[in-house]
């Protein structure tokens, strides 16, 4: 076999065997951080909810005001936000006064007992 040959065969096997790695390749998914897929900000009520990567409730709508939590995510103890690019503001209740957290993206916060977690708001800036 003259060398143009042997090159064209090699060329087209590295060609059949890139195909067949492409094919059997896993398909890109979105992100998760413990359980909570991109792009959502998770709630886990429990550290429970936790430490078995479940999260109890999700938000994913950028909003100019606070929502009220769900009874699935009011008085959690871990939040996640698992977007890559927005902040979320808690707003929670520590001993009857109102305080604000700010959640970056890809962080996480655990509330201590007594910070009783009872509003989100997601906001399109990437810094806290």
């Amino acid at each position: 076999m003259n060398i143009t040959r042997k090159l064209a065969a090699t060329g087209s096997m590295l060609g059949v065997l890139a195909s067949a790695s492409l094919a059997m390749a896993p398909t890109a998914s979105a992100a998760t951080l413990n359980g909570c897929a991109y792009p959502r900000v998770c709630f886990y009520l429990t550290n429970t909810d936790w430490n078995n990567r479940t999260p109890t409730a999700g938000y994913q709508d950028i909003t100019t005001t606070y929502q009220n939590l769900s009874s699935r995510a009011a008085g959690a103890v871990v939040a996640v936000n698992s977007r890559q690019d927005d902040r979320a503001y808690l707003r929670a209740n520590v001993s009857g006064t109102t305080r604000y957290y700010c959640l970056p993206p890809q962080g996480l916060i655990s509330f201590a007992p007594g910070i009783v977690v009872n509003g989100i708001r997601i906001d399109s800036a990437a810094t806290c």
